[in-house]
């Protein structure tokens, strides 16, 4: 039995994966923190099980028979706003990127451990509908005012630029949500910018240097090598 938090009703988990034995494990995790499972071996049958009866998030790996699971991630996203995970082999970063550009929330890699897949399907059930809400938020000893644009630090304000401020302000209303580097460079500076990644790295790197500090023992902005940055708080 998982040690996590049990929801408090019975929601429905679409897990897609073609190997019986990834499915198998998928399903005894899920149920075992408390949630529905409805299993699908190939895109067609995820799309009909969706369709008939929504589900409240969907774990999708990254290869099906069928379907490449970012066209299916992709075509999931244009009727639902439900969290979407996807599955993924050591070393699939482009695919991982693409699926993220697709609209999934975050993905998992393989070999995963089910504490962590359980932790992050249930941050990003806590996400849905939450991106408008919360402007003021703690983490450690970080302060941050989405609404009054302020920053502190250990009580002491923290003086940020504009597009320090912006950056921090995509990944903290996406917090615990991984997002890649075109996301954040078209967000902040705009589309034209999209693969400008030195750019982002510099401005993180700034932006870490101010909000963490040298005393800051828990890291706020995480880095997905490859892919791109999550607020982990």
């Amino acid at each position: 039995m998982i040690a996590q938090d049990q929801p408090s009703a019975a929601q429905r988990i679409l897990v897609v994966d073609d190997e019986p034995q990834i499915l198998r494990a998928l399903r005894v995790v899920l149920r075992d923190a408390g949630f529905e499972v409805v299993p699908a071996e190939t895109a067609s049958e995820a799309l009909d099980r969706a369709a008939v009866r929504p589900p409240q998030a969907a774990i999708v790996d990254l290869m099906l028979p069928d379907m490449d699971g970012v066209e299916l991630t992709r075509m999931l996203r244009e009727w639902s706003e439900m969290p979407i995970l996807v599955l993924s082999a050591v070393g699939e970063e482009e695919q991982k990127v693409r699926a993220l550009e697709a609209g999934a929330d975050d993905y998992i890699t393989k070999p995963f451990g089910s504490r962590e897949l359980v932790a992050r399907l249930q941050a990003a059930l806590r996400r849905g509908g939450r991106l408008d809400e919360e402007p003021r938020i703690a983490a450690g000893d970080l302060e941050i005012d989405l609404a009054a644009r302020v920053v502190r630090r250990a009580g002491e304000d923290v003086h940020l630029t504009p597009i320090e401020f912006d950056l921090l302000r995509v990944l903290v209303r996406n917090r615990g949500r991984l997002m890649t580097h075109r996301a954040l460079l078209s967000e902040v500076w705009g589309p034209e910018y999209g693969d400008d990644v030195q750019t982002l790295r510099t401005h993180i790197a700034r932006l870490r240097a101010k909000v963490q500090g040298d005393g800051q023992s828990m890291r706020v902005i995480v880095t997905d090598p490859g892919v791109g940055y999550r607020f982990s708080a």
